[in-house]
């Protein structure tokens, strides 16, 4: 049964209890005794959590935008920082599941426009003070207001009022339904923040507090031990930085200044595990690197110009050379098989064609063109470099600017005519498409607008017969993969890389680590 190797696996890293262990195993049926004896063959294969140490995390970039604020967080380490300080209503665990968090529990009428949520009683705030409903609507309503900045602005289109009505009850009203609401709820942009204050020092409920913070050069955090719920918090301390360069990065971790770093390329992480004192994590996802041709601008707004480019990606080549099989090619849309059901497997794999791409190419007049290069994505480099001869051959000029990854974000996408781009898997495959191609989206990164899509993004919520909604998901696939300026040509696993000693990560594929909330659970052998 899925759900008992779960909560072993949960068990042996130490992200539930023992009295967690034996209640979720009542909850689905199994007898006290059978009970027992999968806690001691969980047990058997444990290492004993132990409590003290410190980890230093190094992420791929960071600059002038790093932020505190959750509703403003762009990139791995800024989520990395929200899931530090803060806590959200629902969070997801291993296999994609939905668990309490400041919610105790919620619910919706039959049609899925009215939520109710219960919130948590007894949680304190970094800086004194309960956590109660005016806090919960405090923090939803920044997504909705007037000028928001909130890059999930677009998962809360259909909003119609959040309103405590009492202490420790939210109600959610919307104007359509939306059967996604509570995995919106647990992205970290969604965190809960105290109301009425911008003071992100005292502001969060999560497991560890803010003791100085420097953007563009770290965090240092340190435990709350004033914390609501007992999932360890053994750390005594965690350091939040960033090593741009991959190579100095791995080199950081190998040296020991380092113990813990996400994407490390592909070519380096034989070298990481012959050295015997190194762990390489490597989670099939929906994370994928590509290219955004802004719509709005030449070239992109030539679609003959963008299909040049999706005909000219060897994608079977850049999985193979560069990602080392930790991937799979992409298809020109955000949607790939590790979102299940919700994947367009009928969609034609476009294929590499370089005759293709010269017609395409010739046809939309452009001879050559500037791409933004930065390593934001694990192996884009190296992609765009097979992408750039491949183009030579063709007779097409494929220039590279490459351009630091600090402050990329913020100075390059969505800002030049070409740019590369990572993204992260979504908990689901509508939040995936909504974020990014929502017509006048926060975060539609190619400025492609489409009534049709955003229609299917607002109706797939509503559709409960599954081969209907699935019908809606290809033709969302295919109208982003013929007429958006996205190009995917892979997805990468999610792999990171760490310090043997350090333990209890998970296997989620949302993000570094097991989705960026490894804090509250990871523990140091002495």
């Amino acid at each position: 049964m899925k759900e008992v190797k779960t909560f072993q696996q949960m068990y042996r890293d130490g992200h539930v209890n023992r009295r967690e262990f034996l209640s979720a195993m009542g909850a689905l049926g199994i007898t006290a005794t059978t009970a027992g004896s999968l806690l001691t063959s969980a047990s058997a294969m444990a290492a004993t959590p132990t409590r003290g140490g410190s980890v230093i995390w190094a992420a791929n970039l960071h600059g002038p935008d790093d932020t505190l604020d959750p509703i403003l967080g762009t990139s791995t380490i800024d989520y990395t920082r929200a899931n530090t300080m803060y806590n959200g209503l629902i969070q997801v665990w291993d296999d994609m599941s939905l668990n309490p968090e400041l919610a105790e529990e919620w619910s919706s009428n039959s049609d899925a426009t009215e939520w109710t949520f219960k919130i948590r009683k007894g949680v304190a705030f970094h800086g004194g003070g309960e956590l109660t409903a005016k806090d919960v609507v405090f923090s939803m309503n920044r997504h909705i207001a007037d000028g928001s900045p909130s890059s999930i602005k677009s998962y809360f289109s259909s909003v119609k009022e959040w309103k405590a009505t009492d202490k420790y009850t939210v109600k959610l009203m919307l104007s359509s339904p939306d059967s996604d609401v509570p995995y919106k709820l647990t992205v970290p942009q969604a965190k809960i923040v105290k109301a009425n204050t911008m003071n992100w020092w005292e502001g969060g409920t999560g497991p560890y507090l803010l003791d100085s913070f420097q953007a563009g050069v770290k965090s240092v955090h340190s435990r709350n031990n004033n914390y609501w719920r007992d999932t360890g918090q053994w750390l005594d301390g965690i350091e939040l930085t960033a090593i741009t360069d991959p190579s100095a990065r791995v080199n950081a971790l190998m040296a020991g200044s380092v113990d813990m770093v996400i994407l490390p390329p592909a070519n380096m992480l034989k070298s990481i595990e012959s050295t015997g004192k190194h762990t390489v994590l490597s989670t099939p996802a929906g994370l994928y690197g590509g290219i955004c041709c802004l719509k709005n601008t030449e070239p992109g707004s030539s679609d003959d110009f963008v299909q040049g480019l999706r005909y000219i990606m060897n994608r079977e080549k850049m999985v193979r050379k560069v990602l080392k099989g930790h991937g799979t090619v992409g298809n020109d849309h955000p949607v790939n098989a590790s979102y299940g059901t919700d994947h367009c497997h009928e969609l034609p794999q476009i294929p590499f064609d370089p005759d293709k791409a010269k017609y395409h190419f010739n046809k939309s007049g452009y001879s050559e063109a500037e791409l933004y290069v930065a390593p934001v994505a694990n192996g884009i480099e190296d992609a765009m470099l097979i992408a750039q001869a491949d183009c030579k051959k063709i007779g097409f000029d494929l220039k590279l600017k490459r351009v630091p990854s600090d402050g990329y974000w913020g100075a390059v996408w969505m800002k030049e005519p070409l740019n590369v781009v990572s993204w992260l898997q979504r908990p689901t495959a509508n939040m995936m498409m909504a974020i990014q191609f929502a017509p006048n989206g926060n975060w539609n990164d190619t400025y492609w607008n489409s009534d049709r899509m955003g229609q299917l993004l607002k109706d797939s919520l509503a559709e409960t017969d599954p081969g209907k909604r699935h019908e809606m998901h290809c033709e969302m696939q295919k109208l982003v993969s013929t007429e958006s300026g996205i190009v995917i040509p892979y997805h990468t696993n999610v792999i990171d890389a760490h310090d043997s000693r350090i333990k209890g990560f998970s296997n989620c594929p949302l993000g570094s680590f097991g989705g960026n909330g490894w804090a509250e659970h990871i523990w140091r052998e002495a």
